[in-house]
């Protein structure tokens, strides 16, 4: 055979094979979703989530990544059907997506998900929230759709492997599980039924990318598409074109060539099924007490353990050595920006006695010289044992006083998280923090109201004008 025969032969399609179980089960459980009832738990949880999510959108439209996305909006057009939170922009549910994915990892107010590496709920409620104005679907389905997509983009990257898949691949374990969550929500919300979501799936893969490169990003608006604004497109341009009438192959998790043998996970595959209906992964999400980056999360509770404890003033402190762990200490180590920069933090927590979102994102302070003053006593130490219970991000503080007194302090469970979860009226207080500077106090307690009676909502558009500026 001449070598054009043996090349056309090569790209002739191979014929489709039944689709294994583990697609069967996955398409199965994501076309139900939409009609699934969930236990109470889980409601309130993802109810928490949304308001939290909507909370970091409408916050980030006044950071530089966040104008950006609402700038980019503007510009590109598109049909005037979705909102984009914190402006008065309404574009079409690609740009939408797009738009408030970036609003919502604009900075680390986002929520966490320790055992995927991934920051779910930027990237998942900002697609079923694009796909749920372009459907018309209800509050009910808008939540079910967010629940469907903390359960599967987490799944895909805990399957591959967590940080040290980042390490080893140079992949962004962030974008890979809010591409596949964003499309499964969307999907949920364009009522996508087994079938559709087995091409959905593959629509998807063909899309997924993201590169650990992100942690170059110095200004965080790259970062922020990484993480967040091109999960959110992609998921929904999946949705979009499987609803459309798009075909595809039918079963991209197994046969030649599939998603993981070009992935390579660190894990059977099948953890992607493991407990699915039973173990919600929205209920093992974090909330962010501190809006920082998560390794920043606990060497900040426990300071402010300290300083509540011991009351102690900043010229009071000789030293303090903060102990993380050894890959989440390479995140945060002396980092350009404010809010993933842990010896800058722990240095405002000195002065301020808090950190406030205000303080989280002043860059000047950065070089403020009462902060530095600070910031050069800070010594932070990679610690191979706290290593070792990850995804526990625990951390040890030691603070050595002038009066040559020397108090630590360790937090295991960071308040947030599933162990030590933040109360209902937290979330809120938080919520209220951010949002209420951009939307002003009546709206946001309406908005507040809203997400809490989210049953009530017929049509999710009707929240447009509580997520937009007046």
């Amino acid at each position: 055979m001449k070598a054009g025969g043996m090349l056309a032969a090569s790209c002739v399609a191979r014929a489709a094979e039944p689709p294994s179980p583990l697609m069967t089960a996955v398409s199965t459980y994501m076309s139900e979703a939409g009609n699934r009832k969930l236990p109470d738990a889980v409601i309130e949880k993802a109810k928490q989530m949304i308001l939290d999510t909507f909370a970091a959108m409408i916050s980030g439209s006044d950071l530089p990544p966040g104008r950006f996305a609402i700038n980019f909006a503007r510009a590109y057009g598109g049909e005037r059907i979705c909102t984009v939170a914190g402006s008065n922009v309404v574009c079409g549910p690609i740009e939408a997506a797009l738009a408030n994915g970036m609003l919502a990892h604009s900075d680390e107010t986002d929520d966490t998900h320790p055992p995927s590496q991934s920051h779910p709920g930027s990237s998942v409620v900002p697609s079923a929230l694009a796909a749920g104005e372009k459907f018309g679907i209800d509050g009910t389905r808008f939540l079910r759709a967010v629940v469907l997509g903390y359960d599967i983009g987490p799944r895909v990257t805990a399957t591959l492997g967590k940080l040290e898949y980042m390490f080893a691949t140079h992949r962004s374990t962030h974008a890979l599980s809010g591409t596949f969550g964003s499309a499964a929500a969307a999907g949920c919300a364009a009522n996508l039924n087994a079938q559709q979501m087995r091409w959905l799936l593959s629509w998807t893969a063909q899309q997924a990318s993201g590169l650990a490169s992100w942690q170059r990003d110095t200004d965080h608006i790259e970062k922020a598409f990484d993480f967040a604004g091109m999960s959110a497109r992609d998921g929904v341009t999946s949705a979009l074109l499987v609803q459309a009438g798009g075909t595809g192959v039918d079963d991209v998790f197994s046969g030649a060539d599939n998603f993981f043998q070009a992935f390579g996970p660190m894990h059977d595959p099948s953890m992607l099924m493991d407990k699915l209906g039973e173990r919600y992964e929205i209920t093992r999400t974090n909330v962010k007490k501190w809006t920082v980056g998560s390794p920043i999360q606990a060497p900040l509770d426990a300071l402010d353990n300290l300083i509540r404890k011991y009351r102690f003033d900043a010229d009071q402190v000789k030293e303090v050595r903060v102990r993380v762990a050894t890959d989440e200490a390479s995140i945060v180590d002396n980092r350009e920006i404010p809010d993933i920069c842990l010896q800058h933090m722990v240095a405002v927590m000195l002065v301020d006695k808090t950190a406030s979102f205000k303080s989280a994102h002043d860059v000047a302070r950065m070089k403020d010289p009462a902060i530095l003053r600070q910031r050069a006593k800070v010594q932070l130490i990679k610690d191979a044992e706290l290593e070792r219970l990850m995804p526990r991000r625990e951390a040890v503080v030691e603070v050595t006083l002038t009066d040559g007194r020397v108090v630590s302090d360790r937090v295991g469970n960071v308040r947030g998280t599933m162990e030590n979860p933040m109360t209902r009226d937290e979330i809120i207080a938080k919520a209220r923090d951010l949002m209420t500077p951009v939307l002003g106090a009546s709206k946001c307690q309406s908005l507040i109201d809203q997400v809490f009676n989210i049953e009530s909502v017929r049509n999710v558009t009707q929240l447009r004008p509580l997520l937009q500026r007046g």
